[in-house]
């Protein structure tokens, strides 16, 4: 552990740390060398991304939308100085209800190089930031792990976040395995049929909750210094949907009896209709103050621990 000079906070060796670069453009080449039959996100459209955009809208160029220091997040994310957020624009999921659809479903902001997006890596480290937080990364993995190797040489030693739809594939995974400090993935869904029909993917809870699982064997439950800061391991998003329809009982229950009842669940009471929800009369309004008690309920009853609690009783109707 080592001490910033700036802020005078404890500063964590990220785990890219511990790899050397020969490792780390490694891992970089075989992102790249993938994305020829793409398979690095949940659905491994197989697009050759060297000649056409994949289901993602993207080729082999990340496109930023914006980037700072955010104090929104969670707070053993957002500290004292903020999370270094870096949102890149499109995704590989198609939700109806997505609130940041301006950036999601188009291409927003500006392409950057990887040299460019290192240089922002840095940048976020340099105002203080407590971590670098990638925000939608699913389908950039390949462009990430080369800016990281350009950053990591220029002394970038903040911990890395993969903050995530969590529909990430077992190949983008083992990229990440000893890089990736701590995984902010979306636990979005229990029903397939339900993913399918408001996100527009196939399979969504399985490929889900296997990621999940690999994140979890990978850093483990979320661990945080004695300044209140998250320096490695799984923090879980789940937001309440309107009705039932995310099927919370469900994931709770699979948080605790298959990852941990330690699991850090920040689960989310801020659902309102936005892009397209108003054409789906299921998701045509906020969530009632009696549907976020009863998934807070079902969260203790299956044992789970270690709940935040995102109660903005405003958008409640």
């Amino acid at each position: 552990m080592q001490r910033n000079k700036d802020t005078g906070r404890d500063r964590f060796t990220p785990a890219y740390r511990l790899l050397s670069r020969e490792t780390l453009a490694g891992r970089s080449r075989s992102a790249r060398e993938i994305q020829q039959a793409c398979t690095l996100c949940g659905r491994r459209c197989g697009t050759a991304r060297t000649q056409r955009p994949g289901q993602c809208r993207m080729q082999q160029t990340a496109w930023v939308a914006s980037y700072g220091a955010h104090h929104g997040e969670e707070a053993p994310l957002r500290g004292r100085f903020g999370s270094g957020t870096i949102f890149f624009s499109s995704c590989n999921l198609n939700c109806v209800f997505c609130q940041n659809a301006d950036i999601s479903q188009t291409l927003a902001g500006s392409p950057v190089t990887s040299e460019e997006l290192a240089g922002l890596m840095l940048s976020l480290q340099d105002q203080g930031c407590h971590n670098i937080n990638l925000v939608s990364p699913s389908h950039v993995v390949a462009e990430i792990l080369e800016a990281l190797v350009i950053a990591a040489g220029h002394g970038l030693s903040l911990p890395l976040v993969w903050n995530t739809g969590g529909y990430d594939s077992p190949e983008a995974l083992a990229l990440l395995d000893g890089i990736v400090d701590i995984y902010m993935p979306d636990m979005k869904y229990s029903d397939a049929q339900t993913a399918l029909e408001y996100s527009g993917i196939q399979d969504y809870p399985r490929i889900n909750q296997e990621a999940v699982r690999e994140m979890f064997r990978q850093t483990g439950d979320l661990q945080i210094d004695a300044s209140g800061i998250a320096t490695r391991g799984l923090l879980v998003r789940h937001l309440v949907l309107p009705g039932g329809l995310a099927g919370t009982p469900d994931i709770v229950r699979f948080l605790a009896e298959e990852i941990s009842t330690d699991t850090y669940l920040n689960l989310m009471d801020q659902y309102r209709p936005c892009h397209q929800a108003a054409l789906h009369p299921l998701l045509n309004r906020c969530i009632t103050r009696e549907e976020y008690q009863a998934a807070l309920a079902a969260a203790q009853t299956a044992g789970l621990t270690r709940l935040d609690e995102r109660r903005s009783f405003l958008s409640f109707l």
